[in-house]
This record gives structure tokens, sequence and C-alpha cells, in this order.
């Protein structure tokens, strides 16, 4: 459907990799490890990793499918159950019915999700889901009852299951996209999360119990590639991470465990949409992100104090797992924590075992997902009604006293704690600065960036927006940035350097195009696209090449994304590639008619290329799609008829 994506990377790089299949790992499979670990496999079997992904059977299917119907607007939904097969019949807005086999369920509670196969090999999630606690069907969307052409609709592009979500749900997962045909060749060692998802394929743990001997260096001494080490508090937290984390994938499905986190995804930063301001979860960004921001990740906590990573559960319920630390007796593994009493009405002044009590309720907000499912936020702050007010985030005292002002919340807390240290600065004031206007805020974003005693994330993210505040002096300035020791700074440092003079840019970018970090390289080469390779020398272009190369490998793996397309469009549009762009602009709005952006772009290009006549020509068939459309509009007005 889209070989025009081959002929877009063939125009924009010289040579384009193919993307050569990853040996077959020797996965064994779960029910190969339970005899040996019984115990743990016994926790992991009922766990939300272990019905991640199931079979649509009589022992994972929750919701009534006896004859029951859902109905939004127009569109329509009935369930059925036929000789053991669940299926349901789907009228849509249009008028069109399909039936369709369930092909397999997503999770267990609080509520679940079915698949449905669209076209061979094409699992898409549908939207009318099961409540499990409330035993009833409905719609994740309710404001939406959108056409099947639309890119949101549940049959989309955004909704795809193979591409978006399967790699989090199963084993040793390879999306197997053929951007020529557009299908989906899917393959997965087992669904749901197994034993192998995070300690790695079994194989040759298996041979080693039976007396052979680990000769692969890239195992561990009992045939691993992933040893899960409490006192390796970054890869425990890096394995976890990989799922629990928003981010943008570098390869086609499972990294092989073990395979640090920057090397296999590019991390959301505290972007607009997705975090608040001062660093709230908005958007569902599930942990890690947030984790970043606390505090008790600064001071080596890790996922393995908290939860027990085979049943997925807390390892204590209620404060006590926070007392387990936060007590007047303290944790000798983290000596520098205050010992003082919290689990105590002086302290968070509730009635007692009420939940306002309760730890999480005032230090990890909780937002709503999916419509009824709760996460919580892992930055693990002190409650700032003061700093929402200032900044426009919500805080945790209103969140439960909804009919009180935050002014009202920080006068309370100000008299309860008349000595607090937490008053201060906020890196969230200047996040907030620099969203409204990074020009006016330059100053203040590079002294958070420099701050190195601010989260990573956090300052990273300041760095991001520095980059658009057109600050004269920003690349000398920004200098101490290149050598950071944390990886996203100086993925974030790269595109600092824009300004500078082209050989002094290129000395300065030159050492993080070897970082050993893949996302550091890909980062700089992505910000390297204006520069000219002329006058460097040999051993530098190979370089600059090089991670190019690596970028262009990563892109080749989510071609089923119209974001990677608008991508390459606009990397054609930097290199003066007209067709090419329009290549990638007509792929967009093939995939997502309603990307409004793209049909914008073409109209534009027709113009430039082709003339008024072509131009209107294009723009007709966006206003067909978009009649209501701003920026189509706009050009409406402006283009001879």
């Amino acid at each position: 459907m889209f070989p025009r994506v081959l002929l877009v990377l063939a125009l924009l790089w010289p040579l384009v990799w193919p993307l050569t299949a990853r040996a077959a790992p020797d996965y064994v499979g779960s029910a190969a490890c339970v005899d040996c670990h019984q115990d743990v496999a016994e926790a992991w079997e009922g766990s939300h990793h272990a019905l991640a992904w199931t079979s649509a059977d009589a022992a994972h299917v929750r919701a009534d499918f006896g004859d029951t119907t859902f109905a939004l607007g127009d569109m329509t939904a009935e369930f059925r159950l036929s000789d053991g097969v669940y299926g349901v019949q789907v009228t849509e807005t249009d008028g069109s019915v399909t039936d369709y086999k369930v092909h397999s369920v997503i999770g267990v509670a609080p509520l679940q999700q079915y698949l449905l196969e669209t076209e061979p090999g094409r699992l898409q999630s549908f939207d009318v889901v099961w409540d499990v606690e409330r035993a009833e069907w409905f719609h994740l969307y309710p404001d939406q009852d959108l056409p099947p052409d639309d890119g949101l609709h549940w049959t989309g592009p955004y909704k795809n299951w193979n591409g978006r979500c399967a790699e989090c749900h199963a084993t040793g997962y390879h999306k197997n996209y053929g951007s020529r045909t557009d299908r989906f060749r899917s393959t997965q060692a087992e669904i749901g999360v197994g034993c192998e998802a995070c300690h790695g394929p079994g194989a040759a743990h298996l041979a080693w119990t039976e007396g052979q001997e680990v000769t692969d260096t890239g195992l561990d001494s009992v045939g691993f590639s992933m040893t899960f080490d409490m006192d390796n508090r970054d890869g425990y937290v890096d394995q976890c991470a990989g799922c629990h984390s928003r981010r943008e994938p570098m390869g086609d499905g499972n990294p092989l465990p073990g395979t640090a986190y920057h090397d296999a995804y590019t991390l959301s930063l505290l972007r607009p949409g997705l975090y608040e301001a001062d660093g709230q979860i908005r958007d569902e960004v599930y942990v890690y992100g947030s984790f970043l921001q606390s505090k008790m990740y600064a001071q080596g906590v890790g996922c393995g104090n908290c939860h027990d990573p085979h049943g997925a559960d807390l390892l204590i319920e209620g404060n006590g797992l926070c007392t387990q630390c936060h007590s007047p007796a303290g944790n000798a593994a983290f000596p520098t924590l205050r010992k003082a009493a919290y689990h105590t009405p002086d302290h968070h002044f509730h009635e007692t075992d009420s939940a306002g009590a309760q730890c999480v309720s005032c230090h990890m907000a909780e937002r709503v997902y999916m419509g009824v499912d709760g996460r919580r936020d892992h930055s693990f702050r002190v409650p700032r009604p003061d700093l929402g007010a200032q900044v426009g985030a919500p805080d945790t005292c209103t969140d439960c006293h909804s009919d009180r002002t935050q002014d009202w919340a920080a006068t309370e807390i100000a008299a309860r704690f008349p000595d607090s240290q937490h008053r201060g600065f906020h890196y969230g004031e200047t996040l907030a600065a620099g969203r409204q206007d990074p020009q006016a805020a330059a100053e203040a974003l590079l002294t958070l960036a420099l701050d190195d005693t601010q989260p990573g994330i956090v300052r990273a993210s300041a760095a991001e927006l520095l980059g658009t505040a057109g600050l004269a002096t920003l690349p000398d300035l920004a200098v101490p940035l290149l050598t950071d020791p944390d990886p996203l700074v100086r993925a974030a440092s790269a595109r600092l350097q824009a300004a500078a003079p082209p050989a002094t840019r290129a000395a300065r970018l030159m050492p993080l195009l070897s970082d050993p970090l893949r996302m550091v390289r890909v980062e700089t080469a992505r910000s390297m696209l204006d520069m000219s390779l002329q006058g460097l020398r040999p051993s530098q272009s190979a370089f600059v090449r090089a991670a190019m190369e690596e970028w262009q490998r990563s892109m080749m793996t989510r071609l089923d994304y119209p974001e990677t397309h608008l991508v390459l469009a606009g990397l054609a549009l930097s290199q003066r590639n007209a067709q090419a762009a329009t290549a990638a602009f007509r792929t967009v709005v093939e995939m997502d008619p309603q990307r409004a952006e793209a049909w914008v772009m073409l109209v534009r290009i027709a113009h430039a290329t082709d003339g008024p006549r072509a131009a209107r020509s294009v723009l007709e068939d966006a206003l067909a799609i978009l009649p209501a459309d701003p920026a189509l509009a706009q050009l409406d007005n402006q283009l001879p008829r």
C-alpha cells in the first residue's frame, strides 16, 4: 500500500540499510520454569504480567458475551458466544456492518479489552471494553463517535496493537511490519509477560541446570541476559522502565532483556500535554519519567524496594510500605533519610486509617486513564498547592477537597508546617515560564539545565525548551551539557549547538556521535541534519554517517506510524527534496486522513512546484475530508478558484 516509503528513503539517503532479521532467540516458554521455581511461578500465574495478553477462552474472558449490546451514537456493538467462540458484530457510524471473531484478551482488571483482527495479521484494540468491577460495557472515548476513515477510529493506526502495544504485553515480540504491503507478520515467543520477558531467553539457563558451562559472554553465570541484583539499581529499573514509560522505541520489538534503556528507547521528556508544568503526570506517561524526578530515585531506591516483580503486587499494603523506611527507625540501606514519625495525625492531620491518612493520597497523586484505571504519580512529591496556583498545575489537597481553592490549601499547609523547607524554588516555575515564553525565560532555563542538583529529565526538558529561545550566546554557554553524566541531558544538549560556527559545532558534537548509548547518538544525528559534511575529516564524516544510518534504521522500524512519515517529510523539506516530501506527506494522509498539517504542506508544495491549479486540486481533496479545518480554510481563501 505504501511502496513510496522506500522511494522516500532512497531519495533521502544514498544507501537504504535493510533491516536484518535478528537470529531466532532461544526462548523456552514460562512453562519450562515452573518445576524449579514453583513459588515465583505461582505468584506470577495470576498476575497482571501473566494476564497482560491471553487467549480468548472461558478461562480468561470476563465480559458478558451473552447476546449483550452496547451503543454509542450511531455505533452499535453486539457481543455473542457461539460454540465456544467469542464474537462481536459492529455497526459503524457510516452504516457498515462487520462480524469479528475476538482474537485475544488484554488485561484482567480494572477493565478488560478485546483484540479484533481486521485483516490477516493486523490486530486492533476495540474501544468498547468491559468494566470488571461494575460488570458492564463502556466506551473508552465516549465523546468520540468516529467514522471508520478517521485516524482515531478503533481500526486506525493509533489503535493498532501490533505497533503500539504488543511489545509490552508479550515475550520475545517482533512487529515485522511490511511497508510495501502495509501488513504485519508479527511473532512472539509467548503472549503475556512471561519469565523470559524480563530474565531473557532461557535455553542457556536450562542447559546450565544440566551441567553445561555458559560460554556466551553476553550471558551471566547461569545463562541469562539479565541479572536482577538490588545492588545494580539502574539495571533493575532499566528493565522495568522499558514498558513502564512513555517512550519511542528504536527497535522492531522487545530488546534483549538486560539492554540499557537508552540503547533501546528515547524517553519522552516533560512536555506539555504529557506532564504538568511542575512535572506531575497529565497524560498516560506510566512511571519512569515521574520516578526519575523523585528524591527516592536520587537516593538509590529502585522498583524492587516497593514492588514484587513476580506477583506484580506491592510488597506491603497500605502505609506499611512507606514506613519500612519513613519511620523513627529509618532504614540502614538509606542512611541519609531523616528519621521521623510520619504515620501519625501530627503529620497527616487526618483521621487514622482514613483515605486522607494514606501516604499515597498526599504524595502520589492519582489520575484516571482508560475510564476506570487509576495510576499513581511516582515522583513522590510534597503537596504544593502554592506552586499549583502559580503554574496552573493540580495538587493532591484540592484533589480531595474539591470544594476548596489552592490558596486555601496553601494557607492550611503553611499553618500546619510553619518551618517547612518545601516552599522555596521549584523547577516547575522555570518550566512553566519556558513553556509560555522560552525567549523571556532563557536565562532561567539555562540555569536550570546547568544545575546538576536537579533531576536529569528536568534539566533535559529545560534544555529542550531553551533550544527554541533564540539565545545568541547559547552554544558557548551550553558547552558543559555536552559532557554531562546524564544521557538525557547529553542528548538534549546537541540541539543547543545549532547556532555555533560549523567547524566549532562539528568539533563539539563529534564525541556525542560515539557516545556509548544509542539514544544520544541518534538524537545528535538528528540535530546535525542541516550540517554539511564538507570540510570534515574522513573519520568525522564516518561518525556522522554511522549515526545517521542508526537513526534511519530506527525509523524504518516505525514505518507503520504516521508520525514517522511526518519526520521523513520534514527531513525531505530540510534537504529541499520536494519529491520525497510529497511522497512522505501523501503516506501520512493515507494512514490518517485527519492530519491537517500534512494536507497543508501538500497544498503548499504543489503550489510551489506545479502552480495554483495543482494546489487547488490537492486542497479540494483535503477539504472533502476536513471541511472545517481553519488552516485549510485559510488556504481556500488564498488560492484562486
